[in-house]
């Protein structure tokens, strides 16, 4: 196994991943912009791993105690996923939705052509809060649609059979796992799953050969078994696995819980920047600048004033350029 933090480069490797990995992935911290006195842990994207399938972007804000206030934003070109896992979030956006979500609730935007939103913990003093925080890349045939707002307070369960102890809990927040499909709308061949070990179990996940597969450690203590090798995750650790799997186990002696992302390789190459996925320097040029300028594009969200929104950062002065995929 090999141990990389998030600025690392890795020499050679290809554009496209061509077998099994066991590429273990540290978070950096991220001060967020937009939200007061709060840092974020980010898993994705990584300088040599930008997706996994169409996943293209993790943050974990949490655990920690704050007030979470994130001003209206703009997005285009991909759906946020959000999965409490402490507290509420109070969600407005351009659409006109006007949520709070909680522990074992899904939000799902697909921002499309563009949208703003924003989300707000509830209540006026700090509290509790721990959540992960998700976006998929659109295809093309689906990144100019219209953008729309879903909630799901029921999500499936899927059942595993346990090689030792105690069987998981494991709830489908996005598209397929297990045989069990959760309802939220996805446009790519995909898979997110919270999967909670019991104490003293090992646990087989089973994989689609030809997707690509990350374990991201959320809590407790967890080992992953890739044959007679045994690799534990330590705090909000990415464990990359590749492709060509038809499944791996994993081991928890005091219980923990994990989150699998998983997904057939996102055959388009994208350019992210800020809170946009696009394809091309001049796109996301177009959309900083029609936020800057109020565009209509963007919407406006209910409850907040005009000027109450998230500036866009200053572009680099460079061209901005599809990150490629070297592991």
């Amino acid at each position: 196994m090999t141990r990389y933090d998030a600025d690392t480069r890795v020499d050679g490797g290809s554009t496209s991943c061509d077998g099994p990995r066991t590429l273990l992935l540290e978070p950096r911290k991220v001060p967020l912009g937009g939200i007061r006195a709060m840092d974020v842990s980010r898993s994705l994207p990584q300088r040599d791993l930008p997706l996994v399938g169409a996943w293209c972007f993790l943050d974990r804000f949490g655990p920690q105690v704050a007030m979470m206030r994130v001003d209206p934003h703009p997005h285009i070109g991909l759906q946020t996923v959000t999965w409490p896992l402490v507290g509420e979030v109070h969600h407005r956006d351009a659409v006109g939705s006007d949520v709070v979500i909680t522990r074992g609730q899904l939000n799902i935007m697909p921002a499309g052509a563009g949208i703003s939103h924003s989300e707000y913990s509830v209540g006026d003093e700090p509290g509790p809060i721990d959540a992960l925080q998700l976006w998929i890349a659109l295809p093309e045939g689906a990144r100019h649609q219209d953008p729309h707002f879903e909630q799901h307070r029921a999500l499936p369960s899927a059942r595993l059979t346990a090689t030792e102890g105690a069987a998981p809990s494991v709830t489908v927040v996005v598209g397929s796992f297990a045989g069990v499909t959760s309802p939220a709308a996805v446009y790519t061949p995909i898979m997110g799953a919270e999967i909670s070990l019991a104490p003293g179990s090992r646990v087989r996940l089973p994989f689609v050969p030809d997707w690509e597969y990350a374990i991201v450690h959320v809590d407790g203590d967890v080992t992953v078994h890739d044959g007679a090798d045994g690799f534990p995750l330590q705090q909000l650790d990415l464990l990359y696995l590749g492709v060509h799997r038809d499944g791996i186990e994993v081991s928890s002696q005091g219980g923990a819980m994990i989150f699998l992302l998983g997904g057939e390789p996102f055959g388009e190459e994208i350019i992210m920047w800020w809170n946009f996925v696009g394809r091309s320097h001049e796109e996301i040029v177009e959309a900083r600048e029609q936020w800057e300028a109020h565009d209509p594009r963007f919407g406006s969200v209910p409850g907040h004033d005009r000027d109450d929104r998230t500036p866009a950062p200053p572009l680099p002065n460079v061209r901005l350029t599809t990150r490629k995929r070297r592991v």
